[in-house]
């Protein structure tokens, strides 16, 4: 078997969060490996998932420490299974870029967002990937971010998720395949 892979989407537990733009990294993970009564294990503070894609392990994380302190989870389960950072890829929302777009990058600063801030600082380093999913800035200028991205998916944005996911999907395997110099030309556009 090639080198391990980690893949973790970022979210907040809770049935309250489930289905929220700041979940889209639960949301991808999920829809990717089965619902989180299908296998996933109870780990380093997150639920867990091992599967095989290509021959590569990958490991599927989803912290359930709160978005703010994904770290927490994130730094244990790597060191546990050995995973470096440049293996490691963190999937989560972003407001500055538009809802069904995506980009992978690596080694940038946080944009504030509080679980990539907090995973960059337990992990003692920026030099991870990160795929971050467009969920776009609020339609009116008046909401406040918080009620945006602690919002429900609109009726508009709900049938378009699963095509989202699945060219997330198409990258991610990409990424593991070809690395991240060819995935950002092939992804980031």
């Amino acid at each position: 078997m090639k080198d391990a892979w980690m893949i973790v989407g970022l979210g907040n537990p809770g049935p309250q969060y489930a289905f929220t733009r700041h979940n889209i990294g639960f949301l991808l993970l999920d829809w990717i490996a089965g619902s989180a009564s299908d296998g996933w294990n109870s780990e380093h503070k997150g639920l867990l998932k091992k599967v095989d894609w290509d021959g590569h392990k990958v490991f599927f994380l989803k912290p359930q420490t709160f978005m703010n302190l994904s770290g927490t989870s994130v730094q244990p389960c790597a060191h546990f299974y050995k995973i470096p950072l440049e293996r490691i890829v963190v999937v989560h929302d972003e407001v500055d870029l538009p809802f069904e777009k995506l980009k992978f990058q690596k080694n940038r600063g946080h944009g504030g967002h509080n679980g990539v801030r907090d995973i960059t600082e337990k992990m003692g380093s920026a030099d991870y990937c990160r795929l971050r999913l467009g969920i776009g800035r609020p339609a009116h200028p008046q909401m406040a971010m918080t009620d945006h991205v602690l919002g429900p998916f609109n009726s508009e944005e709900k049938p378009k998720l699963e095509e989202f996911f699945k060219q997330s999907l198409s990258g991610l395997q990409y990424l593991i395949k070809n690395g991240l110099d060819r995935t950002t030309t092939e992804y980031n556009r």
